[in-house]
C-alpha cells in the first residue's frame, strides 16, 4: 500500500501543478488587465488560488515521495494537499484526478498499518 501511495501522490503533483499553473498564471492575467475580469471573472479568494497553486502539489510530491519511509507522515500531507485543492479550486473536470488521487494516497498510506519496513507509525 505504501508503493501506491507513493505512485499516486507523485501522479497527483504532477496533474496538480498543470492545474497550479492555470491558476497562478489566471490570477496574475486578471491582476494585470482589467477587461479580462470584467469579461471573464476571477476567483473569490486568488490569494488562496495563489497559494495552493504552489503548495498543493508540492505537499502531493513530498507526501508521496514520505510515504515509503513515514507513512503517517506522507499520508497527511496527501490529504492536505486533496484539501487544499478542494478548498481553492472546488471539484470539477480539472481538479478531479490530482484531488482523487492525493486523497486515495493518503488513506492508503494512513491505513498501512503493518509497514513493509520494521518501524509501524503506531
Amino acid at each position: 500500500m505504501r508503493n501506491a501511495a507513493l505512485t499516486l501522490g507523485i501522479i497527483a503533483g504532477a496533474i496538480g501543478m498543470i492545474v497550479g499553473f492555470f491558476g497562478f498564471g489566471y490570477t496574475e492575467l486578471v491582476a494585470r488587465y482589467d477587461g479580462v475580469e470584467q469579461t471573464f471573472g476571477m476567483f473569490d479568494k486568488p490569494g488562496l488560488v495563489r497559494a495552493v497553486s504552489i503548495l498543493s502539489p508540492l505537499l502531493a510530491i513530498a507526501g508521496g515521495a514520505m510515504a515509503k519511509a513515514r507513512a503517517l507522515w506522507g499520508g497527511a500531507l496527501l490529504l492536505l494537499s486533496a484539501a487544499g485543492l478542494f478548498a481553492a479550486f472546488g471539484f470539477n473536470v480539472f481538479t478531479m484526478f490530482p484531488i482523487a488521487f492525493a486523497g486515495l494516497g493518503g488513506v492508503m498510506a494512513l491505513a498501512a498499518g503493518k509497514p513493509d519496513e520494521p518501524k509501524a507509525h503506531f
